[in-house]
C-alpha cells in the first residue's frame, strides 16, 4: 500500500470515527479507484455504510472483499453483522460458521452466531455459543450479558410452563 493511500485511508478512518460518513465514503471511494483490490479499503467501507443504515450497500462491499480475500475475518464476521442486522439470521450463521472454520476460537464469532439463533428462538443453542466464547475469552461483555439474557429467557419460559401444567 503506498504512502499516499495509507495516508486517505487514515483520515476516511478518522473521518468514519467523527461521523463524517458521507466525507469517509468519498475517501473509500477514492483509495479503491487507485488500488481496486484494497481489501481494508472494502471492509472498512462496507463498516461506513453500515453505521449510515444502509446495510444492503455494506454487504456488497463485504462480498467483494470476500471475492478478493475468501478467508478474511473481518470481512466475514462484518458481513454477519449486517445481514443479522437485516433480520437475516441463517445467512448471518452461514458468515459465523465460515469464520469459525478459519478461526474455531473466534469469540466474537461465537457469541455473534449465539445472537443470531438466539434471534431465531433457538435459546439453548444460542446459550452454549455464549459460553463458548467466554471459555475464550472470559472478559468478552457481549457474550456474557447475552448469555444471561439467554439464561433470563430460558428460566421465565421453563416457569411458564410449570405453572400452565
Amino acid at each position: 500500500m503506498s504512502n499516499e493511500i495509507d495516508k486517505v485511508l487514515r483520515q476516511a478512518f478518522e473521518y468514519a470515527e467523527e461521523e463524517k460518513f458521507d466525507d469517509a465514503l468519498r475517501l473509500y471511494d477514492l483509495a479503491l479507484k487507485k488500488e481496486p483490490e484494497n481489501i481494508n479499503a472494502l471492509v472498512d467501507k462496507g463498516v461506513t455504510l453500515q453505521n449510515m443504515g444502509r446495510i444492503k450497500q455494506a454487504i456488497k462491499s463485504y462480498d467483494e472483499a470476500l471475492l478478493i480475500s475468501p478467508y478474511f475475518l473481518d470481512a466475514l464476521l462484518n458481513k454477519g453483522a449486517a445481514l443479522h442486522s437485516d433480520q437475516k439470521y441463517p445467512e448471518a450463521i452461514e458468515c459465523y460458521d465460515a469464520a469459525l472454520k478459519i478461526d474455531k476460537k473466534c469469540a466474537m464469532a461465537l457469541a455473534y452466531k449465539g445472537l443470531s439463533l438466539g434471534e431465531m428462538g433457538k435459546l439453548q443453542d444460542a446459550l452454549k455459543h455464549f459460553k463458548k466464547a467466554l471459555s475464550i475469552d472470559k472478559h468478552y461483555d457481549l457474550a456474557n450479558i447475552s448469555k444471561e439474557i439467554a439464561q433470563d429467557l430460558l428460566k421465565s419460559i421453563k416457569e411458564k410452563k410449570s405453572k400452565t401444567q
